[in-house]
């Protein structure tokens, strides 16, 4: 009976400990932002996180798949003549969308580090058109619901943020 018993457990103790074994090392790694980075808006009015660091990583990671996501993004664009001026006309409009954008970070010693931009909305047909001299120009940008997500689905919320990138037009 105990032979029977030995032959019947004895590959099932070796099964188990190769699954506790293999498990190990995954269950170790917690993905997890820890610092948020900081968030602005370019010049061209694109939301920006630069140095961003995400740790918990693990060591069989070579690189992590970051997603900035935005829930709201507008853009306003208008028409500018020669003389830097936006014509009393109604040839402006506002664009708005969600965005994602994802990249791909080295990961060293279990963490990864970067920066990442999404945006902004691009500006569709103008009825009016902006007819030459005149220009299409992004005058002001807004960005709400941002946040980094690590491939495990970890997050970090950004802040809301919204700049006037042409300010002498009057219309923000």
């Amino acid at each position: 009976m105990r032979r029977l018993l030995s032959l019947l457990l004895g590959p099932l103790a070796v099964g188990l400990s190769a699954l506790v074994l293999a498990a190990g090392p995954a269950a170790a790694a917690s993905p997890h932002f820890i610092s948020e980075g900081t968030a602005s808006i370019t010049s061209s009015g694109a939301y920006l996180v630069s140095n961003f660091k995400e740790a918990g990583l693990g060591n069989t990671l070579t690189t992590e798949s970051v997603t900035l996501h935005v829930d709201t993004a507008t853009a306003t664009y208008a028409c500018v003549n020669g003389g830097g001026n936006h014509p009393k006309a109604s040839n402006k409009q506002s664009a708005t969308a969600s965005l994602n954008t994802k990249g791909s970070f080295p990961v060293r010693n279990g963490s990864t580090t970067g920066d990442i931009m999404a945006g902004p909305p691009a500006a569709g047909p103008f009825s009016p058109p902006c007819s030459p001299p005149q220009t299409v120009v992004l005058v002001q940008v807004s960005y709400s619901g941002v946040e980094l997500i690590g491939l495990a689905g970890d997050t970090s919320t950004e802040p809301d943020l919204s700049a006037c990138l042409f300010p002498g037009l009057g219309i923000c």
